[in-house]
């Protein structure tokens, strides 16, 4: 199934209405799984992606130098310098050492504001779509007047008055993907709404609470968490780019779009090792993009043999 971008649900597009899975019975999941376990390309990205968090989280047993102490005389070392393998930055300080330590502020500003956004506009757009009518109306009209910025105009924008800082930069991305998922959350939770078996657990006096978590939820629940995953590899490029602009984390705290920033005057001297930060930031991105498409054809009924 071709991947949705925050673009496309910019301009209205939806979800079809068969990404919705017909039923959420554990044999619906297990063959999910099975799916996935026969996909080598989403299993090595999931690889990738945990070897990166566990050398991140890990950083002090992976690196012994300090990631703020730097050496005039060391500055801009190539890659393969004995004790500097991948080189050192423009005021000396080990470049293997601040990916490291820089990864953690890197993940920790795309996965937090995708984590908001998830529980604050997934709650907003399974309301809207299982209340329908009026709040519906409301809700959704509401977040379309977000959809007259750009995201990344807006997250600047909210940056910019709050000031900089990992929080600000947080909060302003979280904002920014609030919209798009609640439009998600709403289309898919409109659509099981009309369900046969949801409509027979209204008809037979269920509660509200009890239809929407043991019903609506179990069917709702898988496209939008796949939307979410996708939606980690923007906040990586987003949050390295509004560090990048000083409006996100600030030195000398390593990140990998503020090292990158810093590194960008060296690159006619070492081009190499100013590249590093932005391969890192590609590489994180272009893996979750690609799990989330993983888990999205698993989760494709179409696709089950």
């Amino acid at each position: 199934m071709s991947h949705t971008t925050m673009d496309e649900f910019a301009t209205g597009a939806r979800p079809a209405a068969d990404d919705v899975p017909a039923t959420a019975a554990p044999g619906y999941w297990k063959s999910v799984g099975q799916r996935l376990a026969r996909d080598p390309v989403t299993l090595a990205v999931t690889l990738v992606l945990i070897g990166i968090l566990i050398i991140t989280i890990g950083a002090p047993l992976v690196t012994s130098y300090d990631p703020f102490a730097g050496s005039v005389m060391a500055r801009l070392k190539p890659i393969g310098t004995p004790g500097h393998w991948l080189g050192t930055d423009e005021t000396g300080r080990d470049l293997w050492t601040r990916l490291c330590y820089g990864g953690r502020m890197s993940l920790l500003a795309a996965i937090l504001p995708v984590s908001i956004s998830l529980c604050v506009g997934g709650a907003l757009g399974v309301f809207a779509g299982y209340a329908g009518g009026l709040v519906n109306t409301m809700i959704m009209r509401t977040m379309d007047v977000f959809y007259a910025f750009p995201s990344i105009l807006l997250a600047i924008a909210i940056c910019g008055i709050l000031g900089n800082g990992l929080s600000n930069a947080i909060l302003a991305l979280a904002v920014v993907f609030i919209p798009p998922m609640v439009r998600v959350s709403e289309t898919v939770t409109t659509q099981a709404r009309q369900l046969d078996f949801v409509e027979a657990a209204r008809a037979s006096g269920t509660t509200t609470f009890q239809v929407i978590r043991y019903h609506v939820l179990a069917n709702v629940l898988g496209p939008i968490l796949v939307y979410a995953t996708s939606l980690i590899s923007v906040s990586i490029i987003l949050s390295a780019g509004l560090s990048f602009l000083g409006l996100g984390v600030t030195p000398p705290q390593p990140e990998w779009g503020l090292m990158l920033n810093s590194l960008r005057q060296a690159i006619y001297v070492q081009p190499y090792v100013a590249a590093l930060p932005g391969l890192m930031i590609f590489l994180t991105s272009m893996c979750f993009n690609l799990m989330s498409d993983g888990f999205r054809s698993a989760m494709d009924v179409r696709l089950s043999k």
